[in-house]
C-alpha cells in the first residue's frame, strides 16, 4: 500500500492549524515543522497527535528540507496552515499516488480575498511529490526539485490567503523587507526603472493577462496591492543601499 506524508510549516498559526490538520487526516503521517510559535500552535499540534519538529527559521527552503528528512511516506504533500484539502482533492490525491504517471504534481490555489475565492487569480505549485531525492532551493521563492515528470491535479486546494486588508498589507510589507535583504546580500541593485516598470508590469500581468478584471472590485484591489508589493521591495532595496534602513 502506497503511503503519504504531509508536511506543514508553521509559526503562530493557532487560528488555522487545527482545520489544516483535519483536512489531511487521511495521510499516514503529518509532520508539522514549527519555528518556535508562541501562540499555542505547539500545544495544539501535539494535542492533535501530529509529529512536531521545531527549528529556528532561517529561510523557507531550509525549513522544508529539514522536515523532509523526517518523512517516511512514499509520497509527500506540502501544505501551509492556511490551506485546506477538499474532499474532491483528497480523493484525487489518493487515486493519484496509487497509480501515478509522474514524479510530482502541481495543485491550483485560487486566492481568497474580500470574502470570496478569486478563480482568475490562481497559483499552480508543485506540492505532491514522490519521496525520492527531494530538495528545495531558493531563499524566498523556493523551488522544489524532484525525480520524474510533472503533472497537474484537476481539483483546487482551498487557500485562505489573507485574513483581511490590513493583514494583506502587513504581509506584503514584511515579505518585501525579506526579499530586499536577500537581494541586497546577493549584490542585486535597484534602479528607478525597477520602481516604475516592475510595479506597472505586475499590475498589468495580474489584472489583464491573468484576467483579474473578471473578479470585479476584489480583482482590481488585489492587482493594485500586488503592484504596491513590488514597488515596496525595490524601494526597500534602495533604502538598504543608501544605509537608511
Amino acid at each position: 500500500m502506497t503511503t503519504l506524508s504531509v508536511i506543514i510549516p508553521t509559526y503562530n498559526e493557532i487560528d488555522y492549524i487545527e482545520d489544516a490538520i483535519k483536512s489531511v487526516d487521511f495521510a499516514d503521517e503529518i509532520i508539522v515543522i514549527d519555528s518556535f510559535s508562541t501562540d499555542g500552535t505547539h500545544e495544539k499540534v501535539l494535542e492533535l497527535g501530529c509529529q512536531l519538529v521545531e527549528r529556528k527559521f532561517d529561510n523557507f527552503s531550509s525549513q522544508k528540507n529539514h522536515a523532509i528528512s523526517y518523512a517516511t511516506g512514499d509520497w509527500v504533500l506540502f501544505i501551509d496552515a492556511d490551506e485546506r484539502v477538499t474532499q474532491k482533492l483528497k480523493s484525487e490525491i489518493l487515486k493519484t499516488i496509487q497509480n501515478s504517471k509522474h514524479g510530482g504534481y502541481k495543485i491550483s490555489f485560487p486566492h481568497f480575498f474580500m470574502n470570496r475565492f478569486m478563480y482568475h487569480k490562481v497559483d499552480r505549485v508543485v506540492r505532491l511529490v514522490k519521496n525520492q531525492d527531494l530538495k528545495f532551493t531558493g531563499d524566498v521563492h523556493e523551488k522544489l526539485h524532484f525525480k520524474g515528470s510533472e503533472g497537474v491535479l484537476k481539483n483546487f486546494m482551498i487557500h485562505y490567503t489573507y485574513k483581511g486588508l490590513f493583514h494583506l498589507l502587513q504581509k506584503k510589507d514584511s515579505y518585501a523587507w525579506f526579499q530586499a535583504h536577500t537581494s541586497h546580500k546577493k549584490g542585486k541593485k535597484a534602479t528607478y526603472f525597477h520602481l516604475i516598470f516592475k510595479p506597472f508590469y505586475r499590475f498589468f500581468s495580474t489584472y489583464i493577462l491573468k484576467r483579474g478584471f473578471m473578479d470585479g472590485i476584489p480583482g482590481l484591489a488585489l492587482a493594485s496591492i500586488n503592484a504596491y508589493g513590488v514597488f515596496s521591495r525595490y524601494a526597500k532595496i534602495l533604502l538598504i543601499e543608501k544605509e537608511l534602513k
